[in-house]
């Protein structure tokens, strides 16, 4: 059974209107179902409404006439094939229009049966040639701005791992130097402390490999969510201690609410998600200062809410904040890769959350991660 093609006949002379009807209804080949339009504001609210597979315009109607009623019907139905219609003093008038964008044209008066047919079927066939070619282009464009964006995070990812090994690998390399050989000058005192810059700086370079890695598992799919039991209370106390041990010149305050002991969630991405948001909290914020984190267990999700009372971040720099290798303008020398937060949106994504991060400069970041709980 052969599915009608959708045609809307705009044409305020119903003699002309008949005619071009009767001789599309006489026809075996192809079925269509014709909607008239007797004006250009009629027509307009039609294409609004419904799909068609081309349009058959008449140039000269009662609200418009000439090219204007093709813009038109081009900037109410974009790509839309148009076969106008147009008087025999007219045709230069209808090539005018064929430039503009319309298919074709045809001369009243001289219109025959098949004329009509394969006018209306090459109009149909050239607009899907055409939107063809234009989705073709689409994705090509697509394909290199991809490209591009790649290329650049090449770059990006080179200049940042050249700059973030190049420190921990000068301060091993000076180390060694010092603590080469017998020197009687270096009590055990000095010797263990070049031997704590050196682990120091072996870790920096080890969190920075393990941060790569990571993202490169996410950017390949091998990232999963796999959730199990955990008590989840007892995990963010645990690592709580852990930092505050390790950053013992800031106060960090824990706090939870309701029953958090018997969840169901993924750990690992759980880990990255605060180990990272609890690292920059320290790593931007002065020494004494208080870090504050919650946790509050309520409507089966759990709320994390870590605050610090840092440098915070500039308003244009927000925007930006979940792109890999991008950092704020305001860190000046602290040491950073711009890879935690692209990493804590991919873990909370995983876990079908949400994250919102609220921030002003010389006041603090306070920064709200919501997961489901089961």
């Amino acid at each position: 059974m052969l599915i009608p093609t959708p045609l809307l006949l705009v044409e305020d002379n119903l003699a002309d209107a008949y005619l071009l009807i009767e001789m599309l209804a006489q026809t075996d080949k192809q079925q269509w179902h014709i909607v008239q339009a007797k004006r250009l504001n009629i027509a307009l609210e039609y294409l609004n409404n419904s799909n068609f597979s081309v349009v058959l315009l008449d140039l000269s109607l009662p609200d418009s006439k000439g090219l204007n009623t093709v813009s038109q019907i081009q900037t109410a139905a974009q790509d839309l094939p148009i076969v106008v219609l147009t008087g025999t003093d007219d045709q230069e008038l209808a090539l005018k229009a064929v430039a503009l964008g319309a298919q074709d044209y045809l001369v009243k008066g001289e219109i025959t049966q098949e004329m009509l047919v394969r006018s209306l079927r090459y109009a149909i066939e050239r607009g899907r040639i055409l939107k063809q070619l234009q989705e073709s282009e689409r994705r090509t464009l697509i394909a290199l701005e991809k490209e591009r964006e790649l290329n650049q995070l090449k770059s990006k990812f080179v200049s940042m791992v050249s700059h973030e090994f190049r420190t921990p690998m000068t301060t091993i390399r000076l180390c060694a130097e010092k603590l080469k050989g017998d020197n009687p000058q270096l009590n055990s005192e000095r010797r263990n402390q070049y031997f704590e810059l050196m682990q120091g700086s072996i870790s920096d370079m080890l969190q920075l490999l393990d941060e790569v890695l990571l993202l490169a598992r996410t950017e390949a799919g091998g990232l999963k969510y796999e959730p199990n039991a955990l008590n989840l209370e007892e995990f963010c106390q645990e690592l709580i201690e852990v930092f505050q041990f390790n950053a013992s010149d800031r106060q960090l305050i824990f706090t939870y609410q309701s029953n958090c002991t018997e969840v169901v969630m993924d750990a690992i991405l759980l880990k990255h998600i605060l180990m990272n948001l609890l690292s920059n909290a320290i790593k931007y914020s002065p020494a004494e200062s208080t870090i504050q984190f919650n946790l509050n267990c309520d409507n089966n999700t759990a709320i994390f809410q870590i605050q610090d009372q840092g440098m915070g971040i500039p308003i244009n720099d927000q925007q930006r904040l979940f792109e890999t290798f991008h950092r704020a303008s305001n860190v000046g020398q602290i040491q950073g890769t711009g890879l935690g937060l692209s990493i804590v949106k991919r873990c909370v994504d995983l876990h079908s959350g949400q994250i919102k991060i609220e921030s002003e400069v010389g006041v603090g970041t306070t920064v709200t991660v919501t997961l489901p709980l089961n």
